[in-house]
């Protein structure tokens, strides 16, 4: 046998040569960072304060808008961006991956629930060398629902991140006064959310809350050491904002403008509600509008054109110029004048009324009734004097912007150079104002000759103690008429809708005066007019009632598709009347220009007689409706001591047999009464006002059957009646 031995031994002695250097040197490193407690020139205390500290943000919340009765308008919401982690190194447990281990399937699923196309999902998948990807615009702002939705389907690697999101309950719904937010990055890489248009920029600062932060000491992992020092900031979120827009009313004027723009198609739609008394705006719409959560739209309506862009107003300048007129004592109603053509110099080209001839010698009133131009264009050269009235348009407002608390608010132009030009402004032709600023004006005409202030803000509000930071109180800003005036001018308008030549008769309410006037302004192109039949801008400017106006409302409608322009005020009128109708009602203002009624507490019926209780709720101001042949009260609705408005139904379950009442014209607030006092189930079809009923009047009430009404909207309910006036008139023509 051969030894070999001392080789062995030879091999032992150099690993243990070579262990014992790298042990010395291990030794040495440990000794030598010990004594300078530093590891290549950094050192390790800094380096474990470091690594040890760490800082989480506390988002603030941006405050949440609210119209003028609570009603949120946008409001900050937790959402979810979708996430998908690619890198395998995350799973431990190859049972359980937590990547993204099969990207057809997974590319599938999520293809069902975001906007993206299975093949690029399955891109994004699959893309190499990426630890994690997001689905851009797609997979950001992923409800709670859909996030619910998504995790049952049990994907692996599939994940989320929390955010926050600026959410718009009501869709479109004065979106240019509102606005919206987009998230934008700053210099030092944060994101933050950030106003772009509306109030959302205007009080992008107040709205806007300040981070705070949680300053804590970890381990390498990020866990909270016991005794490790912990310091919070709080978040101050931002602060809430309740404007002067009322939902109702904005929600009338949505539809009804939804309705013209879907029927008649026109370039543009303006509607705009205020309350005379305090300069309040209570609805603000135009079309094309946009999704201010989904940004729907948005390409094709950047600006609010209320406030940015001037416009020639047309004939509802004659307003104020009537107004100058009797304010200078100026104006008789009864005097005549040649209508037709009127030159302002021998050289100016004739100024012609809407009809190119007239109607002959007329009356003043007579004139403001059918819109003439000549009749305001002498009153104006020949009795109030062209530099008077320029002092007017100055006194209403209309060479300056009206200070509303909204972006980019434009002033219009005043066109006053030339003789023609003076008196052209009189009929609102040449000369630009806003739509706001017709609003303005109006308010001294609806206000006694005070002109308020639009406003669009309430108050501003401590999120937390709900104590008012900023209260922006109705403001003055003018009186250019007198209270008398004003009554004079409201008086006369309100013959431009009830008289005979009245151009306006077509915005007419039954129950409510209107005092208003029409306008239909020419639109230019390269410097000219146009000439088509519907190339206009067909307007109203309204107010009711009219001997003390709630209300002013004011609708423009550009190019609707219609075959005359005399149909202009078809569209017009159908936004005016059922806005202001619906408004009116829901204001409670009564008909005939009754006040508007008081809450008050409804009395306790329970026990007494029928007939003594309805007599007694009537005596309060209630409307009864008895359910029941008995006599006696076995419970009421509204409760005793409810605050109810006066005029509104109270219900009473009598004893014996219960029967259905006729319900047409109920609200669907009443019909729900009527179930919830009676037991029985309702279905609904439709909003607004009741006009079937599936269970017949006097039919007997059993609890828990099922009763459908179907319900339409004043301006549904107006559409109808005037397609029955146009068959009714078709059916005479063909008969006469």
């Amino acid at each position: 046998m051969i030894k070999k031995q001392p080789n062995m031994n030879a091999g032992a002695a150099v690993l243990f040569v070579i262990f014992s250097l790298l042990f010395f040197i291990l030794i040495f490193r440990f000794i030598t960072i010990q004594v300078t407690g530093e590891v290549h020139g950094q050192a390790l205390a800094a380096r474990a304060q470091q690594k040890y500290s760490n800082e989480k943000i506390i988002e603030a919340t941006r405050g949440t808008i609210f119209d003028r009765k609570g009603e949120v308008v946008a409001e900050d919401t937790t959402a979810y961006t979708l996430v998908a982690i690619l890198n395998e190194s995350v799973t431990t447990n190859k049972k359980k991956p937590k990547h993204v281990n099969d990207p057809a399937k997974t590319a599938a699923v999520l293809a069902k629930y975001i906007d993206m196309s299975e093949s690029d999902i399955y891109k994004r998948l699959t893309k190499k060398g990426a630890w994690q990807v997001e689905f851009g615009k797609a997979g950001r702002d992923i409800s709670h629902q859909a996030k619910r939705e998504i995790e049952e389907e049990n994907l692996p690697g599939v994940t989320f991140l929390r955010d926050s999101k600026r959410f718009y309950p009501n869709g479109v719904f004065s979106s240019h006064l509102v606005g919206f937010v987009e998230k934008e990055e700053t210099e030092d890489n944060k994101t933050v959310t950030a106003g772009q248009l509306g109030i959302e920029k205007t009080l992008n600062n107040e709205l806007t809350g300040k981070n705070g932060s949680l300053s804590f000491e970890s381990d390498l992992w990020g866990f909270l050491l016991p005794n490790g020092e912990r310091k919070i900031t709080p978040a101050q979120d931002g602060s809430n904002v309740f404007l002067t827009i009322d939902k109702k009313i904005q929600t009338f004027v949505e539809d009804a403008v939804d309705r013209v723009d879907k029927e008649y198609k026109p370039k543009k739609i303006i509607a705009v509600v205020a309350d005379p008394k305090t300069g309040d705006i209570l609805a603000m719409a135009q079309r094309p509008s946009f999704h201010p959560t989904t940004r729907d739209g948005l390409d094709n309506s950047w600006h609010n054109e209320v406030v940015e862009t001037p416009i020639e107003p047309g004939s509802t300048m004659k307003i104020f110029t009537l107004a100058a007129a009797i304010e200078e004592n100026k104006w008789n109603p009864n005097e005549w004048y040649k209508s037709g053509s009127y030159k302002v110099t021998e050289n100016s080209k004739p100024i012609r009324d809407h009809n190119g001839s007239g109607w002959g010698p007329i009356t003043y009133l007579e004139g403001i009734q059918r819109s003439s131009n000549v009749a305001v264009a002498k009153l104006v050269n020949e009795k109030i004097g062209t530099e008077k009235f320029r002092e007017y348009l100055t006194d209403f407002g209309f060479d300056q912007p009206t200070g509303i608390d909204l972006p980019n608010e434009a002033a219009g132009t005043i066109v006053y150079r030339w003789p023609i030009e003076k008196i052209t402004t009189s009929y609102g032709q040449g000369t630009t104002v806003t739509p706001i600023q017709m609003i303005q004006a109006a308010t001294a005409v609806a206000n006694d000759g005070k002109m308020m202030k639009p406003r669009v803000i309430d108050k501003i509000v401590n999120p937390n103690t709900g104590e008012v930071i900023t209260q922006e109180d109705p403001k003055s800003v003018g009186q250019p008429i007198s209270a008398e005036t004003a009554k004079q001018v409201r008086d006369v308008l309100g013959t431009v809708v009830t008289g005979e030549h009245g151009t306006g008769k077509s915005y007419a309410i039954d129950g409510y005066e209107v005092a208003g006037k029409t306008g239909t302004a020419n639109l230019t192109a390269n410097g000219s007019y146009l000439d088509g039949a519907s190339d206009y801008l067909f307007s109203f400017l309204g107010m009711a009632p009219k001997d003390d106006p709630k209300l002013i409302v004011y609708v423009a409608v550009q190019q609707p598709e219609i075959d005359h322009y005399f149909k202009g005020s078809i569209p017009t009128s159908m936004i005016f009347k059922s806005v202001m109708k619906s408004s009116l009602q829901y204001l409670n203002i009564k008909p005939a220009s009754m006040e508007k009624a008081d809450s008050i507490p409804v009395p306790d019926v329970t026990g007494m007689n029928s007939a003594e209780a309805k007599k007694l709720l009537e005596s309060k101001g209630f409307e009864t409706v008895i359910i029941g042949d008995g006599n006696q009260v076995e419970e009421q609705l509204p409760k005793a001591e409810i605050m109810a408005l006066e005029g509104e139904k109270v219900f009473i379950k009598a004893s014996g047999v219960m029967t259905y009442p006729d319900m047409t014209d109920w609200s669907l607030r009443d019909v729900m009464k009527l179930a919830q006092i009676t037991g029985i189930k309702l279905n609904k079809a439709g909003s607004g006002y009741v006009t079937k009923q599936s269970l017949k009047p006097g039919l007997p009430i059993n609890e828990g059957e099922n009763l459908i009404v179907e319900l339409e909207t004043p301006l549904q309910q107006f559409e109808k009646s005037l397609k029955t006036e146009e068959e009714n008139e078709e059916t005479e023509e063909v008969g006469g």
